[in-house]
């Protein structure tokens, strides 16, 4: 287990590796916690990014009296992102819903090209049918909630709820 008091305090410190441990062990959670607020991969990436370049310059401004190191880093990650909300809603998309849903495609697709033909996930997940596993890699490799899955998949939400719980409880089923 990851003692993030410890790290941030190495961080005020001065010690990079200290911040690469931090990033190595919350990056994807932050990550996916930036992509549920943002709804973009992107603008995600780069509210991580920021988050952690201010974790590393306020590092010696954390007080363990005051919260948890966990509390603490995510309260970063958050600000960072309704900033970038507040910042968005100046600004006129460009890009068109359609833009957005190919690229959500070609995500997915290039998720899906990345496992390993051999591995036993890839072998699992072959074993759901299409639309639980559009389900399932939506929620995880996109971080879309139900709701959001279910709209762009044009399906009751309890469905979806459905197809992601029992495609969750065969995947843990095949995978032990």
């Amino acid at each position: 287990m990851t003692d993030h008091a410890q790290l941030i305090e190495a961080c005020a410190a001065g010690d990079r590796a200290a911040l690469k441990r931090l990033l190595d062990a919350e990056g994807g959670r932050m990550l996916g916690v930036a992509t549920r607020m943002l709804r973009r991969s992107d603008l995600a990436e780069d509210a991580v990014q920021d988050a952690m370049v201010l974790v590393w310059r306020r590092a010696g401004q954390y007080d363990p009296q005051r919260g948890s190191a966990l509390g603490w880093i995510y309260t970063i990650l958050r600000n960072r992102c309704l900033t970038m909300l507040r910042n968005e809603a100046r600004e006129t998309p460009t890009a068109p819903d359609v833009i957005d849903e190919t690229r959500e495609g070609s995500v997915l697709d290039h998720a899906w090209d990345r496992l390993d033909h051999a591995s036993d996930l890839r072998r699992c997940l072959e074993g759901l049918d299409a639309g639980t596993r559009r389900a399932i890699l939506s929620s995880y490799v996109l971080g879309h909630s139900h709701g959001e899955i279910a709209g762009r998949m044009k399906a009751p939400l309890g469905s979806v709820k459905s197809w992601v719980r029992r495609g969750l409880s065969k995947l843990r089923e095949c995978l032990s």
